[in-house]
């Protein structure tokens, strides 16, 4: 009889597990009838559920309750945030057509924007990012100064979910502010991490997500201000504030709002844990491998506690993650690809990384399940992944194509900018 694989799970920031009280509520609530719509008795009780979980996910998040636009998810919110905001914005002014996002936001915001520059008139402006991933006030305030009145909106994200980047939202706030233009962050990878106050933050709306947070998948919001304006992306039974029409899923967004809820709740003792956890992980990649990079910034307070992305001379990220993988290491590579294209990220590209070394990245993410026996499993693994990798990158460079020939991914953004 085969013995059962043991993993160790590094990928907490693509999704988490489920935490036992958000899956007991989830399958307590699932045994339940009732559209949140209908008027009837189920219905009744079913809306008072989706209305108690926005009262309590609004409270984890210093919202208030009628700021809490229930979604599908991240994607949905971020959509939701990017379209709605510039076609309201438009239809004030009409010279309102600049999106202006950082160059490493997650592609929930980027392909929205750029759909938006191909498809509805908008002007794309991708601010630029240092060598750690934190977005350049200097040339955002140029981009105000200059442009402001022709601004529709701005979207930088709380934290980077690639290199686990904490950008400076308080002094992006404060200049968006000073010139009057709404301000979206993406969030998902920060509540639960660091600490995140929708009203304190100034911003004017924000994107959340349930699997980043031990919730389930398929349940989102947008925390979206009192009195800011957007035009509805769904159309059809004008559920929440005539924003976001479909029926809610009570068992969900119940579900959803106690893993915040946890989240938040122990973010103070859990914090300090992964951080401890990462730092031992960063310590022993580079004891093995001295050649290895540490990538975004290099002070502990202003990165995720939970991430660690690293890159690996001479490697492809996709051949460390397989061998990880068949190791019993999960982890995931900065990588994307798109029409069948390796790509490196472009997170680490934006950040002046060389193609051929954002081509070996590998981010490890830890979470609540998280261990040290989870990093011994890794760095047990590695030095022979890592010989493996090099020599399958040796063997192949001969026949390999350079990057500047290979061809441009269908679809690719390159034209579009502002």
């Amino acid at each position: 009889m085969t013995a059962a694989r043991t993993t160790a799970y590094l990928d907490h920031a693509a999704t988490t597990p489920m935490l036992p009280q958000a899956a007991r509520v989830l399958t307590e609530e699932l045994a339940r009838t009732g559209n949140p719509s209908s008027l009837h008795a189920s219905g009744r009780a079913a809306r008072r559920v989706v209305e108690e979980a926005r009262e309590r996910l609004a409270a984890s998040l210093g919202a208030r309750p009628s700021e809490v636009l229930w979604t599908s998810g991240g994607t949905e919110a971020d959509n939701l945030a990017i379209k709605g905001l510039f076609w309201a914005r438009r239809t004030q002014d009409a010279s309102r057509r600049r999106i202006l996002v950082s160059a490493v936001e997650h592609h929930a915001v980027l392909d929205p924007a750029f759909w938006m520059a191909e498809h509805a008139g908008a002007e794309l402006v991708l601010l630029p990012v240092d060598h750690e991933g934190v977005v350049d006030l200097d040339a955002l305030r140029a981009e105000l100064e200059a442009n402001a009145e022709h601004a529709a909106l701005l979207s930088v994200m709380w934290a980077n979910n690639e290199v686990g980047t904490l950008q400076p939202l308080a002094e992006v706030v404060a200049l968006a502010r000073r010139y009057g233009v709404p301000v979206h962050a993406d969030a998902v990878q920060a509540v639960g991490q660091v600490p995140v106050d929708f009203a304190a933050s100034g911003l004017d709306a924000l994107t959340v997500t349930g699997h980043k947070v031990g919730g389930p998948g398929g349940a989102g919001a947008l925390l979206a201000r009192r009195g800011l304006e957007l035009t509805p992306v769904l159309h059809g039974g004008g559920q929440e504030r005539g924003v976001r029409s479909g029926t809610l899923d009570a068992a969900l967004l119940a579900s959803f709002a106690v893993a915040v809820e946890e989240a938040v709740t122990t973010r103070a003792s859990a914090a300090p844990r992964l951080a401890a956890l990462r730092d031992e992980l960063v310590a022993g990649v580079r004891a093995i491998d001295p050649t290895a990079v540490l990538r975004g910034p290099a002070d502990p307070a202003r990165r995720l506690p939970a991430n660690a992305h690293l890159t690996f001379p001479g490697c492809e990220g996709d051949s460390l993650l397989y061998l990880l993988d068949s190791a019993g290491v999960e982890a995931s590579t900065g990588s994307a690809c798109q029409a069948g294209v390796p790509r490196p990220s472009h997170v680490l590209l934006a950040m002046g990384v060389d193609e051929d070394d954002a081509r070996g990245a590998l981010r490890f993410s830890l979470g609540r399940t998280s261990t040290s026996d989870d990093v011994a499993a890794l760095l047990t693994a590695l030095p022979a992944v890592l010989e493996r990798a090099r020599a399958a990158g040796l063997s192949g460079s001969s026949r390999a194509t350079s990057s500047s020939a290979a061809p441009r991914a269908a679809g690719t953004h390159d034209e579009q900018v502002a």
